[in-house]
């Protein structure tokens, strides 16, 4: 059985891309491998080093994935802060990692154009940090999108690195998890690129979304005047309105609006219409767990106390065997 480890960032509320992404792969995961979910509360300062509401957000977020199917009975669901052993490793790795290997990282690059007025030694020891996340468990698989890949390599580096200084076979090279199918991906409702909080709040479908704000969002949604030609190629506006239908709709109802579409007699407000409220009917049991839970408090702690207990366990052991390869022991 491999180990595998994900972070989950709180940041902004579970959206439809969210879970045609990876979640829908994660919920399936737990039932084959020894899984670790974290929340990512210490990466999220590297961005957002004063947060209005931190608590409030793991929570949130916390409760978006119980919601959304992951079973903290099959796999490990936890807080990052709650760990404190990933903060030791997170100092062991740093002592071994470079200063040009972290500059050249791309995605320091990226964030330092983004913010120039907020370049902080943890936004250049964020790979140290994530790897520290990966190998706290010694974990084997890790799933990760293009942007993180350098992250694991990076990984890999301070693994490696770590067991040739202390001549040991000690750390694991984590891969990069193969879902064995590409991931869907979901379009925003803006008319280009995907789903996402960053492009608006209006871009995207959140799970615990009201109806009428989703009847609102659609409605909104970008598209042109319609085709002027039978089975006209449909630009890229409409493509993401109809790969929306597709996820969430029956087949009928997709195979109706694309007919319309072809021969020319498409209404896009009728096709909004029914798109508004086939989201409405997929999204419906999502909101109504996330009601549920977020009003169970005693459950909520319960789970986050169980969580940190059972990644505990696995961080001690790491711990306590790296300091001991290191040569810290006790007098």
């Amino acid at each position: 059985m491999e180990t595998v480890v994900s972070g989950i960032r709180p940041t902004g509320n579970l959206h439809l891309g969210n879970y045609f992404g990876a979640l829908r792969n994660f919920i399936s995961m737990q039932n084959e491998h020894n899984c670790y979910f974290f929340i990512a509360d210490y990466h999220s300062l590297t961005t957002h080093p004063t947060p209005q509401d931190l608590h409030g957000n793991v929570r949130q977020i916390l409760v978006e994935y119980l919601a959304a199917g992951l079973d903290p009975e099959k796999s490990t669901l936890y807080i990052q802060s709650d760990v404190p052993e990933v903060s030791e490793l997170y100092l062991f790795l740093n002592m071994n990692a470079y200063i040009g290997e972290l500059e050249r990282c791309t995605s320091f690059k990226d964030k330092i154009r983004q913010q120039p007025n907020n370049v902080n030694a943890g936004l250049l020891t964020y790979p140290t940090l994530m790897a520290a996340d990966i190998l706290i468990h010694r974990a084997t698989k890790v799933p990760v999108g293009k942007d993180q890949e350098q992250h694991l390599e990076m990984t890999r580096t301070f693994g490696n690195r770590f067991n040739r200084l202390y001549n040991v076979d000690y750390f694991p090279e984590p891969q990069a998890f193969n879902f064995g199918q590409e991931l869907v991906k979901i379009p925003g409702l803006n008319g280009s690129g995907k789903m996402g909080k960053s492009e608006g709040e209006g871009n995207a479908i959140f799970l615990a979304d009201e109806p009428g704000d989703i009847r609102k969002k659609v409605m909104k949604a970008v598209t042109d005047a319609g085709p002027t030609e039978p089975n006209q190629a449909k630009p890229e506006a409409i493509q993401n309105i109809f790969q929306l239908m597709k996820v969430v709709s029956t087949p009928e109802t997709f195979e109706y609006f694309d007919e319309k579409y072809n021969t020319c007699q498409i209404r896009y407000g009728d096709m909004k219409k029914q798109l508004a409220e086939d989201m409405i009917l997929f999204t419906t049991p999502f909101r109504e767990r996330i009601k549920a839970i977020l009003s169970d408090e005693e459950y909520v702690s319960k789970v986050a106390r169980m969580g940190k207990n059972k990644a505990q366990e696995s961080a001690a052991k790491t711990i306590r065997e790296v300091r001991e390869i290191v040569g810290f022991k006790k007098f």
